[in-house]
C-alpha cells in the first residue's frame, strides 16, 4: 500500500472551525499544504491518496482507493473562512460554478484545474491513456 499526503484527512479536517481556526491551528493539525495559491483569500489545498495493489486478475496494478482533497480559504488576518472537502466520488461529479468577479473566476479555475488533475489520476493512475494516445499519434 502506498500513502501520499495527510493521513486521516477527513477526520482531521473536522477539527477546523470556520471563523475560529487560524493558520497556526491549520498547520498544527494538517501540516504544510500540498498547494497554496493567492487570491482575495489564500487558498490552501491538502490531499490524501492511498493506493493498493489490485486483484490478481488485473495483474497487480496499483489502484487508488482513497483520494481526498481539502480546500481551505484563509483571509488576510489568517482566519479560516471556508473549507470544502472532496472524496474520490465527489471528484467524479465535480462541477464548479463560475464566479461573478475576475478573482472569483481565477480562484474557481485554479481549484477546478487542480481537482481535474486529481480526477484524471484516479481514472488513469499510471498515465497509460496518454501514453497510448501519444503512440497512436506517432504512427
Amino acid at each position: 500500500m502506498k500513502h501520499h499526503g495527510v493521513p486521516f484527512l477527513e477526520k482531521k479536517q473536522k477539527n477546523l472551525i470556520i471563523d475560529q481556526s487560524n493558520v497556526n491551528d491549520i498547520r498544527k493539525i494538517l501540516g504544510t499544504p500540498s498547494t497554496v495559491s493567492k487570491f482575495d483569500n489564500d487558498v490552501w489545498i491538502y490531499i490524501e491518496r492511498k493506493q493498493t495493489q489490485s486483484e490478481f486478475k488485473n495483474l497487480g496494478r496499483m489502484k487508488i482507493y482513497k483520494n481526498n482533497v481539502l480546500v481551505l480559504e484563509i483571509d488576510s488576518a489568517g482566519i479560516l473562512k471556508k473549507k470544502t472537502f472532496y472524496n474520490k466520488n465527489d471528484m467524479k461529479e465535480i462541477k464548479i460554478v463560475e464566479g461573478t468577479t475576475k478573482s472569483g473566476i481565477k480562484k474557481n479555475t485554479f481549484v477546478y484545474d487542480f481537482l481535474s488533475s486529481m480526477r484524471q489520476k484516479i481514472n488513469d493512475p499510471l498515465g497509460q491513456r496518454a501514453k497510448k494516445r501519444k503512440e497512436a499519434n506517432q504512427r
